[in-house]
């Protein structure tokens, strides 16, 4: 398992690096166009789109019997006979990237089984790169992470996103300001890939969101579990769609029963 998820980590890294070259390619060139051409959604849907396309070519080269999941064409090969799929998030923060902000990834992970093994997630604006292995840690280029020292929920700098359904952020925005005054202060950076790598590293002490799909957790979960962050959703169920929180264990108590007195998990 170590070897071949060492082998599919690799790879993966080959891939995204070339993909979130793409992807700020693709920008760069385009964007200058939206007025005469396209919509500014146009420009993003259509990167998402051949990213992920060159994305999946590019493993399928290499892996053709292996299955995908992304964010822009869903499931392909599901049941792919190598036992093997990648999920696959092209540009993860596409508000960011419409906007310029430097808050864009790529994030690829591949599951074996069912489990996620190994994971990348590239910050396709400025090159920063976070990777993982099960069992083999988490890493920001040749340092090992570890997540935050924070002990105390009430110094903690905690990261969170929101949905695009007004129904949804009227829900968040109560947790929000049900909790910014039990913590140090929160942050809303835009990628939850990125918020992920953000809490493996320290530079968030936590973070917690609502609504995260399948390509949005995948490499980033695995890389906070690697550095040491428990990454559950809420009252025993993993992490997933109703709520994703990842923590260090002396936060995650603390921060897991203010969430869930703010019925974080709840309502649309």
């Amino acid at each position: 398992m170590e070897q071949n998820a060492r082998e599919l980590l690799e790879l993966a890294q080959r891939v995204a690096r070339r993909a979130a070259e793409t992807a700020r390619r693709t920008r760069t060139e385009a964007i200058g166009q939206v007025d005469t051409k396209s919509t500014a959604t146009d420009v993003v849907t259509a990167a998402d789109r051949a990213v992920e396309r060159q994305i999946v070519e590019e493993l399928r080269a290499v892996r053709p019997g292996d299955g995908f999941l992304g964010e822009e064409y869903g499931v392909q090969e599901d049941d792919a006979a190598s036992g093997v799929r990648w999920v696959i998030d092209p540009i993860d923060g596409t508000v960011n990237y419409l906007y310029g902000l430097p808050q864009y990834a790529v994030s690829i992970a591949a599951e074996a089984d069912g489990e996620v093994i190994a994971g990348v997630v590239v910050n396709a604006a400025s090159g920063e790169e976070w990777h993982a292995t099960l069992g083999g840690g988490a890493w920001r280029g040749d340092r090992r992470l570890s997540g935050s020292t924070q002990t105390v929920l009430a110094q903690a700098l905690v990261g969170t996103g929101f949905a695009y359904s007004a129904e949804r952020r009227a829900v968040q925005g109560a947790v929000v300001a049900g909790l910014i005054t039990r913590v140090r202060d929160i942050r809303r950076f835009g990628s939850a890939a990125l918020d992920l790598c953000a809490a493996a590293e320290g530079m968030l002490d936590a973070y917690y969101e609502r609504g995260l799909n399948p390509w949005d957790l995948a490499a980033g979960g695995l890389i906070a579990r690697e550095a040491g962050l428990l990454v559950t959703g809420l009252s025993g169920k993993p992490a997933g769609a109703d709520l994703a929180l990842a923590a260090p264990p002396a936060l995650h108590k603390q921060l897991h029963d203010q969430l869930v007195e703010l019925d974080a998990d709840s309502g649309p």
